[in-house]
């Protein structure tokens, strides 16, 4: 009786390792959306990530990318990947979050002069205060932020017929292309400009038959979309850390393998550090080009006046933020 007992034991343990073997050689298909051009950073980044995850976990990983937002625009895709509909997106942020995850307290990472460079958003967003923020967002929103891709520093980007532009005040009346999302359209607000919700694809055709007067966006970006075949001038107002959270659905992630999970993570860096170095030397180079080879026209403008501008402008959101936490994660 106890040999039987044994052996049935035996079976049983045979079993479950067997099963838990099978589950972990299961392979996925990630299917990984984009509204980038198939040249910008972000979409060769995400091409990288797809090559090295798929060696890392030896062919069980396969990512499909998809770009020029053929699987949906920023706000489409990213309730999409919540729903469960598409694997993943690259075109989060918590300009988003706040909206889709009735997480309005997280709408404070995408305000204007919050960030003083890139260092100093990592060191934040990377550390334990931006961490509590993504399981909060996986929890309420069912889709999780895996890492943080530096798009680059955002400036304005005008049409001639919008004139020179030095100080907030000038900015009034002037329509600025923002995406639908109000913490974006508060962005504009904060430098003084008059926002105008319109989604990426439709930016360059806005410009060109003045819907809108300017845009803003990193440098690589003016150039991928070639916004400077429809406006004149760079306004360097660096205004905002720019950057895109690769993410997942919030499930898929929780149904993974551990190890497949640490593959996607590691592939994931890779990635990061290889767009990183293409934004970060595109933008030491495209001023140059802007000027000389495109014929913008630079301008230098007061930075002060518009972090000043914007610091009173969000004062009301102490109440939703918390009080005085944008001066205290500027000086972190």
């Amino acid at each position: 009786m106890k040999k039987g007992k044994i052996i049935i034991l035996g079976i049983f343990i045979v079993g479950f390792l067997t099963s838990v073997s099978l589950a972990e050689e299961v392979t996925y298909t990630l299917r990984f959306n984009t509204v980038a051009a198939p040249i910008q950073p972000q979409t060769l980044a995400m091409k990288k990530f797809a090559e090295v995850v798929d060696t890392l976990s030896g062919g069980k990983i396969k990512v499909e990318v998809f770009h020029s937002g053929q699987l949906g625009d920023q706000k489409t895709a990213t309730l999409a990947v919540m729903r469960g509909s598409l694997e993943m997106t690259i075109d989060t942020s918590p300009a988003w979050f706040a909206e889709f995850a009735s997480y309005p307290e997280v709408g404070i990472f995408e305000s204007a002069y919050l960030f003083r460079d890139l260092d100093h958003a990592y060191r934040v967003l990377a550390g334990p205060l931006g961490q509590q923020y993504v399981e909060e967002i996986a929890k309420r929103a069912g889709i999780r932020p895996l890492d943080l891709w530096y798009l680059g520093t955002r400036q304005l980007n005008l049409t001639k017929k919008a004139g020179l532009v030095r100080k907030p005040e000038d900015l009034k009346g002037i329509k600025l292309r923002m995406p639908n999302v109000p913490v974006w359209l508060d962005v504009g607000r904060a430098l003084g400009a008059e926002p105008t919700p319109m989604a990426f694809g439709e930016v360059y055709l806005g410009l060109k038959t003045g819907t809108i007067d300017g845009q803003d966006n990193p440098l690589p970006t003016d150039e991928a979309a070639k916004f400077y075949e429809v406006t004149h001038y760079i306004v360097l107002t660096s205004h905002q850390i720019g950057f895109i959270m690769p993410a997942i659905n919030e499930k898929l992630w929780q149904s993974m393998p551990e190890k497949y999970r640490v593959y996607i993570k590691q592939a994931l860096m890779v990635a990061r550090f290889y767009m990183n170095q293409m934004v970060l030397e595109q933008e030491a180079t495209l001023l140059g080009k802007f000027e000389k080879e495109y014929g913008m026209e630079i301008i230098i403008p007061d930075k002060e006046s518009f972090m000043t501008n914007a610091s009173n402008f969000y004062k009301k959101y102490e109440k939703v933020w918390g009080e005085g936490m944008y001066e205290k994660i500027q000086s972190m």
